[in-house]
């Protein structure tokens, strides 16, 4: 038996959710879907019946998961703003306010420095080119490489301060409750 065979080990890329429950196969599937799709393609890329499929896309449209896009054919999509809350309720359990606070004045900190860096308000508002052009010290690559950590650091400095204002409020009620 060679090493990629061991029953132990990943499943082959072709199969990457061959040993998941067919309920894990199709949520994997959702997982990598970027643009609405039938219940047929979802059960074919799950391996499994397209019925068994729409029954549990309709369980994950309830719990919004996916989003339904009546038609013909019925198609289904990923449900972005529920993975995004998700993450931010996550945050809000794991971390205590100060943690969160400390958190958000540390990406503050690091877009400041950005906005410093580049006279811009957002990554946007950046021409990566004339930037890497008119300095001796970033090559183009180091610009795209700036613009998209402030980026990032824009979008998590929100999602911390979603979940500190989450957290504030959560103890508040419960102090008041």
């Amino acid at each position: 038996m060679s090493e990629t065979d061991a029953p132990d080990g990943p499943p082959p890329f072709e199969e990457p959710f061959s040993s998941d429950d067919v309920e894990q196969r199709i949520y994997g599937t959702i997982l990598q879907t970027r643009e609405p799709t039938t219940a047929s393609a979802i059960a074919d890329s799950a391996d499994c019946d397209p019925k068994t499929a729409r029954k549990y896309l309709g369980w994950f449209d309830a719990l919004g998961i996916v989003t339904r896009h009546d038609g013909h054919p019925t198609t289904y999509e990923r449900n972005d703003a529920y993975f995004e809350w998700r993450r931010t309720n996550q945050l809000a359990a794991d971390h205590s306010v100060e943690d969160l606070q400390d958190r958000v004045r540390e990406l503050t900190t690091r877009i400041t420095e950005y906005e410093e860096t580049y006279d811009a308000a957002s990554p946007a508002a950046v021409d990566a080119v004339a930037a890497a052009e008119g300095s001796d010290e970033r090559t183009i690559d180091d610009v795209y490489s700036d613009l998209g950590d402030w980026a990032t650091a824009r979008e998590e400095r929100d999602r911390y301060e979603r979940a500190r204002q989450q957290r504030t409020g959560s103890e508040r009620e419960q102090a008041s409750g």
